[in-house]
């Protein structure tokens, strides 16, 4: 059974001219535009509110940026490494979707341990793999083989080598 809508751009049609029909259509057209800008609106703040810019951060506590990546990744929260420079636990920013870097940060690498103290062989292992797991291939790999091995000091890299290795480049503003 057709609704009012098809015979009345039915009979719009065959008589062209306007009627209460035009008068619907047209309320239907602006129903729907005014509905679809508030939502389109809420969705471009909701997007602009959904990015993180990482400045200068020199790391932290595992268990604290372990947290907060789980955090950012459920809430598909983009991340800018931006800063300076970007240390030990901030480098796990680079193994969130959507990522991003500026090629004149130096971003610091270097194994798990208690306060710079080494870990058992055991623990070493594990946390090594849990750190791994946040970065891409083929720098997880360098990692595991080279950078996780150093307990003191840092292996330093610059954001234009973690490009090479496929993480994207941030836009200019």
């Amino acid at each position: 059974m057709p609704s009012f809508l098809d015979c009345c751009f039915k009979a719009s049609a065959q008589t062209g001219q306007r009627s209460a029909c035009s008068i619907v259509r047209f309320s239907i057209v602006l129903l729907s535009v005014a509905t679809l800008i508030p939502v389109t609106l809420a969705q471009t703040r909701a997007q602009a509110q959904q990015l993180l810019v990482v400045g200068s951060d020199r790391g932290g506590y595992l268990h604290d940026r372990l947290i907060e990546l789980e955090n950012l990744k459920r809430n598909g929260v983009l991340v800018e490494i931006r800063g300076r420079i970007c240390y030990s636990t901030c480098t796990m920013f680079l193994g969130l979707p959507g990522t991003c870097v500026d090629p004149d940060t130096t971003f610091g690498f270097h194994g798990p341990s208690q306060s710079g103290r080494p870990l058992a062989q055991e623990d070493f292992d594990y946390f090594s793999q849990i750190m791994a797991a946040y970065y891409p291939e083929p720098l997880k790999s360098w990692f595991m083989t080279k950078a996780r091995n150093r307990i003191n000091g840092l292996y330093k890299v610059k954001g234009r080598e973690i490009i090479q290795m496929g993480v994207p480049a941030c836009r200019t503003a």
